[in-house]
């Protein structure tokens, strides 16, 4: 199993707090609000948004914070936010990928760098590890709407490159260019997504130990809990007894 979706695991059995909810919904509507103001303000014609809208409602992000930043997108007053990538290396020379949406770009590299630094591993020049991910786009089910063959069945026909099933959902990978072909066709199906967005993918894994996982997780911790990070991405593996340890 890939690092990010590891650690995405156990961020959502740890639960959210309160404070935690807020953040996540301010990370959510920031992103939709770029989304509408990048392209058109209707999901059906714009399929950035469309993904954007599809990760809050995932989250139970209340409607009418999700109409609120698209309609955010229209006023003049609108902050402007850039899109970043960030580079570098964890702990163990694992390979970390940072998104990020800032009004702000000295004070996010600042702080990016920093918790680089801290965790005992250093933020890199852009593409120095992107290279060892593929860019592509992910559909998730809920496990109930398909069964493993049903499901791999529709994602084949559709155009997908992989199928992954678990009692945790269905996730569908396919080429970077075809998501919105593949999702058309899979919501014909089964429906709305629970979510469809562009993603890295790691090309290989590494195994670390445990000591070295928890400073790992450590660090993914501190970049998401940063206000202008929306996705961290890395290529590490944790061992079975550190993730029940974690999930505890």
């Amino acid at each position: 199993m890939a690092g990010h979706s590891q650690f995405k695991n156990i961020m959502h059995r740890k639960g959210r707090q309160d404070a935690m909810r807020s953040k996540l919904f301010s990370k959510l509507a920031r992103e939709i609000t770029v989304s509408a103001k990048m392209g058109l303000p209707d999901p059906n014609m714009n399929a950035r948004l469309r993904a954007a809208i599809l990760a809050a409602r995932a989250e139970n992000m209340p409607k009418d914070n999700i109409d609120r930043a698209i309609k955010k997108a229209a006023g003049a007053d609108t902050e402007n936010y850039d899109e970043i990538r960030y580079e570098g290396y964890g702990p163990g020379g694992v390979a970390v990928i940072v998104e990020a949406l800032t009004d702000n770009r000295n004070r996010t590299a600042s702080e990016v760098r920093s918790y680089f630094t801290k965790s005992g591993g250093n933020l890199a020049e852009t593409g120095a590890v992107s290279f060892m991910f593929d860019r592509v786009g992910r559909i998730e089910y809920a496990p109930g709407k398909a069964d493993a063959d049903t499901m791999m069945e529709a994602a084949i026909d559709a155009g997908a490159d992989d199928v992954t099933s678990s009692e945790d959902g269905h996730e569908v990978i396919c080429a970077a260019e075809n998501l919105a072909e593949v999702q058309r066709a899979l919501e014909q199906k089964f429906g709305e997504p629970n979510k469809a967005a562009l993603v890295w993918r790691p090309q290989n894994t590494v195994a670390v130990d445990d000591e070295t996982g928890e400073k790992l997780m450590r660090l993914v911790e501190t970049l998401e809990d940063n206000d202008d990070v929306q996705t961290v991405t890395a290529n590490f593996e944790l061992s079975d007894a550190l993730l029940a340890k974690l999930s505890a």
